[in-house]
């Protein structure tokens, strides 16, 4: 359940999608679902691993959304630019950017750290490797939901690629952008503040 939900929860990973079906279709915005997919798998191993041996504070993965929310800005700033789907404008989300847009996402890693693994080691605890199961669990209905989110809203891509939709829908996307960057700048300050 909790990766069903986390698939259809609007945030960076979603906005990029919708941009890259608006740009070159739902086939080529694939890639950047199972990119993500593979980044956060490794983001989810890492809390793991990390949680289980390392002790790391949330103050690191607070601290962590600040970087995350500057990335989110640069490629808001990228998107409010694009006017049209034909004039080379286009935002490549390329490996790097997803990757860096995951893995500075301290609000994802938080999750992960105060959510999941808890429930991970439980189960680990009454089946063996069942943490490992939890995991892929998470992954699989991540992976489900998202797709079917994407494969949706292809469908209304005709009327959303209309050239005089175009400028509106890639500057809601920048503003969705924006908010989660602010999202995760309130978040981390006010942990910080009242830490």
């Amino acid at each position: 359940m909790l990766g069903l939900v986390g698939g259809v929860v609007p945030g960076p990973v979603l906005a990029a999608t919708f941009t890259e079906i608006l740009q070159s279709g739902f086939s080529r915005s694939l890639r950047i679902i199972l990119w993500a997919l593979l980044v956060e798998t490794a983001v989810a191993l890492a809390s793991l691993v990390a949680l289980s041996s390392l002790g790391l504070s949330q103050s690191f993965f607070y601290a962590l959304s600040f970087i995350g929310a500057g990335i989110l800005v640069w490629i808001a700033t990228q998107l409010w630019k694009i006017r049209s789907l034909d004039l080379g404008e286009k935002v490549h989300f390329g490996v790097g950017k997803i990757a860096a847009m995951i893995l500075a996402n301290g609000v994802l890693w938080t999750f992960w750290i105060t959510v999941c693994i808890p429930k991970a080691i439980v189960l680990g605890g009454q089946i063996h490797y069942g943490q490992y199961l939890f995991l892929l669990l998470v992954e699989v209905g991540w992976l489900i939901s998202t797709i079917g989110v994407a494969l949706a809203f292809s469908w209304f891509r005709g009327i959303l690629s209309n050239p005089q939709v175009v400028p509106f829908m890639f500057k809601l996307f920048s503003a969705i952008f924006v908010y989660f960057a602010l999202s995760m700048l309130y978040t981390s300050t006010v942990f910080f503040l009242f830490k």
